[in-house]
């Protein structure tokens, strides 16, 4: 198991959206200390940042490379998409219809 990436307090949501995206890619991860940040003033606060750890140490490269990219390029953004289910008009970076949870074909 090897720490894959540290973020900051406020990216609590951010560390369990990228979790998931690293999930659909067949990386297996967790996510730690993601509700530690109750124990501000209590722990050291540098212990309490949440971090995606990967758990098969093989699929490191592959993981920090998907990290990476999703970080840093923005030309990796999906387009917008309508749902075909509902009609809804959704910004290109969800997976799945907020309005009838239909998921985007690929």
């Amino acid at each position: 198991m090897k720490k894959l990436y540290t973020f900051g307090l406020h990216q609590r949501g951010l560390a369990a959206l990228l979790r998931e995206r690293l999930e659909k890619e067949g990386v297996s991860s967790l996510v730690r200390n993601e509700q530690l940040f109750t124990g501000l003033g209590e722990i050291p606060f540098v212990e309490i940042f949440p971090e995606i750890w990967i758990l098969d140490d093989e699929m490191y490269p592959r993981a920090k490379m998907l990290i990476y990219r999703w970080l840093t390029d923005p030309s990796s953004s999906a387009p917008d998409w309508t749902c075909p289910r509902c009609g809804e008009e959704l910004e290109g970076q969800f997976d799945c219809c907020w309005q009838c949870g239909h998921e985007k074909d690929n």
